[in-house]
């Protein structure tokens, strides 16, 4: 309003000819900053919600349930239990997928704070079914949350005809309501009645995501550090075979970049504690930090605002044979290494690596 009236009064000044003129030879109104910077803490914000919900929002529901027990609210308790025992068989048979979650606003805002793209290489045919290995795990695998558990990149534009199931700890699926919001996003249990279901009992066009590496593989992530957990890892390949499954090599250039990491040696009291906490929660403890809210010079766990470019490769056939020989296994598990590593070594310099760098099988 105060700059309308200022266009206004040069023109009755005769300082302007015209209205729309006064209007452009004034300072540019203030909402446009303001509606950046509001745009910038809503980044945040929808990155944090994600953040605390991972961490905290299976167990504070659990609480919470148990807690309504103890009260006047225990009708209401007791019939999600009820709810819960009857539906419990549903994370294992393709969830319960919301395209409306999916395409929330929210994504939107949390893609644009790294920013994470996706990028394509290769057409999918949706009458196969794939097995997606993403690289590497990061601390909180952004990239494949964003790219696989919502539309905020755009992945059913991209591969139409193709359906992403995003598989994470079968534990998340034991807890209440955190169950349901998981199973929105098209995420499901890595495990093998999940992915069975979703790779023979749920037609094609069908692509398992499974972060290979898994809690292993985040204990060693760190910025600059290009190293994947996968020398060992076959049972995805086993999987693939019996299944009749492409398999399909994915990298997110930047993953690892966005917390940093105190790294324990190996053979250290620190690590052990780090493995044996692994085998018992079946996520690994780590030790990170990113910067703080209100400013990036200090720490909390507002991850940095690194860029993550998660590439899609080429699909490696594989055919369908119910009882693969070990050989076979490891056919395509050499040929499934070979792939990522020509992939790496392809994009590497767009996203700000050296050619000398090089990835780690570990």
């Amino acid at each position: 309003m105060k700059t309308i009236i200022a266009a206004y009064s040069r023109v009755l000044k005769g300082t302007d000819s015209s209205f729309l003129s006064a209007l452009q030879d004034l300072p540019s109104a203030p909402w446009p900053a303001l509606r950046s910077k509001m745009e910038k803490h809503l980044r945040v914000i929808s990155v944090l919600q994600w953040v605390f919900t991972f961490m905290s929002m299976g167990i504070a529901c659990t609480v919470l349930l148990v807690y309504m027990f103890c009260t006047d609210l225990w009708v209401i308790a007791a019939l999600y239990t009820a709810w819960l025992i009857f539906d419990w068989n549903t994370p294992k048979q393709g969830g319960r997928r919301s395209s409306w979650v999916r395409n929330w606003m929210v994504w939107t805002y949390f893609r644009d704070y790294f920013p994470i793209r996706l990028i394509k290489t290769h057409d999918l045919l949706p009458s196969r079914n794939y097995i997606f290995g993403y690289h590497p795990h990061g601390i909180f695998s952004f990239g494949a949350f964003c790219n696989f558990g919502t539309e905020a990149t755009g992945f059913s534009k991209k591969f139409p005809g193709i359906k992403p199931s995003l598989a994470t700890l079968a534990g998340n699926f034991r807890m209440p309501v955190f169950r349901d919001y998981l199973m929105f996003g098209g995420i499901c249990p890595v495990n093998r009645n999940s992915i069975d279901y979703l790779l023979s009992q749920n037609g094609t066009g069908n692509a398992v995501v499974i972060v290979v590496g898994g809690a292993a593989e985040s204990l060693n992530c760190a910025p600059g550090i290009n190293s994947v957990t996968l020398k060992n890892r076959k049972g995805f390949v086993r999987l693939a075979i019996q299944k009749g499954s492409d398999l399909v090599p994915v990298y997110s250039f930047g993953e690892n970049n966005v917390y940093k990491q105190i790294i324990f040696e190996e053979g250290t009291w620190w690590r052990l504690v780090q493995k044996r906490l692994q085998k018992i929660l079946g996520f690994a403890p780590c030790v990170f930090h990113g910067c703080g809210l209100f400013s990036s010079n200090t720490w909390g766990m507002v991850p940095y605002n690194k860029p993550i470019t998660t590439i899609v490769g080429e699909p490696i056939t594989v055919p369908k044979v119910e009882q693969p020989t070990q050989d076979m296994v490891d056919l395509y598990h050499a040929m499934y290494i070979r792939s990522l590593g020509n992939l790496f070594d392809k994009y590497k310099t767009r996203f700000g690596l050296k050619e000398s760098d090089i990835l780690h099988i570990q």
